[in-house]
């Protein structure tokens, strides 16, 4: 699925998951590609993509695999993983149909950036029902000034689960393979080359929320409107998280640029020895 996001490059690609329920847990054993038209905000699925479904289930089935489409994933490139209104609409849309179904997100560019999978998993509350207050305990994410109303205006209609990883003996030797074979071209890149567009927008942003947040705190000065005191420092210490988090994804690419240049400058390079006269 990452390699998938990934290949979409700044526009956002969709797919599904097949696997099964058991108990109060969503178990995916495999994922395709959907053929969808991505733009940099939202996918759309066409009647072309839910016919290739039912075509490739039913391919599926006639090969003795009979695991049903148990969720849906896309990325959003750049800006985290949650859910959008566009996002919460499909997923309710798919849980009023055909429940259980779960919803996926993945951010390729933070996954490269962070030097980790990016990824949440989610669905969506009830229409009618209330959530109680969040505690909070969800993991802190940076939500691009552009985003932050839309993130912002759905996050109580969703709430999201744990995920964790397995993998059969087949899947070890397949990853084996991979690293074996891409372990040279893994190496030598450099998360702050290959994602630098991104990490520049992450920069450029952070400086559009700290102007925002001048401008508020020099309206509250002058007695004009303004953010209360405690929203005020709320969003000053969220600007210092975003900070933290992006200075110390650059600071491991700086690192893993050093240790790489430690480890590798040098070796296999030619040596020239000349007899003296």
């Amino acid at each position: 699925m990452v390699m998938h996001a990934r290949s979409g490059g700044s526009l956002e690609i969709m797919g599904l998951m097949q696997g099964k329920i058991a108990g109060d847990t969503f178990i995916v054993t495999d994922a395709f590609r959907l053929p969808v038209e991505g733009t940099e905000t939202r996918v759309n699925a066409s009647a072309e993509a839910d016919e290739y479904v039912v075509q490739y289930l039913q391919a599926c089935r006639e090969n003795g695999r009979m695991e049903n489409a148990v969720g849906w994933y896309h990325s959003h490139p750049g800006y985290g993983c949650w859910l959008s209104g566009i996002d919460v609409a499909t997923q309710m849309l798919q849980q009023s149909h055909v429940d259980p179904f779960l919803a996926v997100v993945i951010d390729p560019d933070r996954t490269i950036s962070a030097g980790k999978v990016e990824i949440g998993a989610f669905r969506t509350f009830p229409q009618d029902y209330k959530p109680p207050a969040s505690g909070g305990g969800d993991e802190y994410q940076t939500i691009p000034l552009n985003k932050i109303e839309d993130f912002g205006a759905h996050a109580s209609q969703y709430y999201s689960l744990e995920i964790s990883h397995y993998k059969s003996s087949l899947d070890s030797y397949l990853l084996e393979l991979l690293w074996n074979k891409y372990w040279v071209s893994t190496i030598s890149q450099s998360p702050l080359f290959t994602n630098r567009d991104y990490s520049s927008k992450q920069m450029l942003d952070l400086s559009q929320k700290i102007r925002k947040a001048q401008k508020a705190i020099e309206a509250q000065a002058r007695g004009g409107p303004g953010p209360r005191a405690a929203t005020k420092d709320s969003n000053l210490d969220k600007i210092v998280r975003d900070s933290n988090k992006i200075a110390g994804e650059e600071m491991t690419g700086l690192l893993a640029g050093e240790v790489k240049a430690k480890l590798f400058n040098g070796v296999g390079a030619p040596s020239v020895q000349a007899q003296a006269p």
